[in-house]
């Protein structure tokens, strides 16, 4: 059955017009006002906003950590996604230390294999260029895995020397793909850390104060460094602080294909959250940490001006019961990561628009078309045109909603931003032309999403 959009606005990074779309075979057929139905399906979006479905290109689904799995595996989670009109996620394989990026690969499709309801993307984890790491490298952008992920935190664990970072580059100078860089200097947190421990500093609070904004700066700027010398692209992840902005800032400045995200967390709750009573804090731990309120305002400023392109998530959910209490006594053992999946879209309405620190068009631009550019999706993806796929939100600009754990569709037992009362939700979401959310109701099924063979970035960022 085809289907035929009536009544909204349109609403593009680019542009905001009243028009009808019509959808066919899961793709967008056309755009103009006045389109007849011809038999179509007629959805009435009077009073909506028709905008591309959100794509989060930063999500941790059925990721083992600490000793434990993130809690949202790609059935729960990409439903979640799909609850808040998000319609495609590009998620993490993380290559073990000693094995070929092929095996990462083929373990992170068979999560999703059967379970993801919306589509679904693949960025590499690398861990190890020992041997054929180069090679390995190459094989992925063939199979539609653009872009890596290296760290410059978690020492022994996933932590890249400097040398393997400058390499990964170079690879990706030659062969299209994109560098993601976890920034943040490591090496020094480690011993930040282990005194705050001998002095008994264990309670949640001290995640933030061990890992100082000024070595998240210094690892931005040395990652950004190396990129250069390189001849190649970078893109921050999780930017927190202005320290660390003011470094990506005076990159893009000098004409350095330097990109970074923020997610919602770091513009809306602050170190304040961990210093809760109790253990409460522990639900605020991830990485990097929040930052004083002070950082906000920077932070809004960023996007507004394009220093920052994307908001994403970092969507990394742990219970707070069974999972979060295995740092109890030791907040070095709290597994890392927090549950936003599924609110990304309603926070950076209701913080951005509504209070007018962003435009509309530029609320599609950082949760849907700069993404899908950066990360080889575009024009399939986070378009609203003829021939783009028919991943389309009707968003209400007046509905209200409460965030609660009571209400959420994670699979976990709090809410970061419990009881924030937000203006503007997505009332329908269609995932290529499918229905998968209606008012609230779940139309969607497990499996019924596609892997995306993703393109390098071309020439998106010159």
């Amino acid at each position: 059955m085809n289907t035929l959009i009536r009544n909204g606005t349109v609403v593009t990074a680019s542009a905001t017009t009243k028009a009808d779309v019509s959808i066919e075979d899961g793709r967008i057929k056309e755009v103009r006002a006045g389109i007849p139905a011809d038999g179509a399906k007629v959805i009435d979006a009077a009073g909506l906003y028709v905008m591309p479905g959100g794509i989060d290109v930063h999500t941790h689904l059925d990721m083992p950590f600490g000793g434990t799995t993130s809690a949202d595996d790609f059935e729960t989670g990409t439903r979640a996604a799909a609850f808040g009109g998000t319609t495609s996620i590009v998620d993490f394989a993380i290559q073990g230390r000693g094995t070929r990026m092929r095996e990462a690969l083929d373990t992170w499709w068979k999560k999703a294999e059967g379970k993801a309801s919306i589509d679904y993307g693949l960025h590499m984890i690398v861990t190890d260029l020992g041997g054929a790491g180069l090679e390995d490298m190459d094989e992925m952008v063939r199979e539609g895995v653009a872009s890596f992920k290296l760290f410059m935190a978690y020492p022994n664990v996933l932590m890249a020397d400097d040398g393997t970072i400058f390499e990964a580059l170079a690879q990706t100078a030659k062969n299209g793909a994109l560098v993601c860089m976890h920034a943040e200097n490591g090496s020094v947190i480690d011993v930040i850390v282990a005194r705050a421990v001998a002095e008994g500093k264990t309670a949640p609070i001290y995640h933030a104060l061990t890992r100082p904004p000024r070595a998240e700066a210094e690892a931005v700027h040395r990652a950004i460094a190396l990129a250069e010398i390189a001849g190649a692209p970078v893109y921050i992840v999780h930017l927190s602080s202005e320290d660390a902005l003011k470094e990506v800032r005076e990159a893009r400045d000098r004409g350095v294909p330097a990109f970074a995200e923020t997610c919602p967390q770091y513009l809306v709750l602050s170190i304040d959250e961990l210093a809760r009573p109790g253990f409460e804090g522990a639900k605020y731990v991830f990485t990097p940490p929040l930052r004083p309120k002070e950082h906000q305002p920077k932070l809004w400023e960023g996007l507004k001006d394009d220093h920052l392109q994307v908001v994403s998530t970092d969507h990394c959910p742990f219970c707070f019961k069974d999972q979060k209490i295995l740092g109890k006594d030791d907040f070095t053992k709290i597994p890392n990561g927090g549950p936003c999946i599924e609110n990304r879209l309603q926070l950076l309405y209701h913080y951005g628009v509504n209070a007018g620190k962003i435009s509309l068009n530029r609320f599609v631009e950082l949760t849907s078309t700069a993404p899908a550019r950066i990360f080889g999706m575009y024009p399939r993806k986070g378009e609203i045109a003829a021939g783009s796929d028919a991943d389309v939100v009707l968003w209400d600009p007046e509905a209200r909603y409460t965030i609660s754990a009571a209400t959420h569709h994670m699979r976990v037992d709090y809410s970061m931003f419990e009881g924030f009362e937000i203006k503007g939700n997505a009332r329908t979401v269609l995932s290529r032309g499918e229905a998968i959310v209606d008012n609230g109701k779940w139309l969607g099924k497990a499996g019924r999403g596609e892997y995306l063979k993703r393109a390098t970035h071309g020439g998106a960022w010159k």
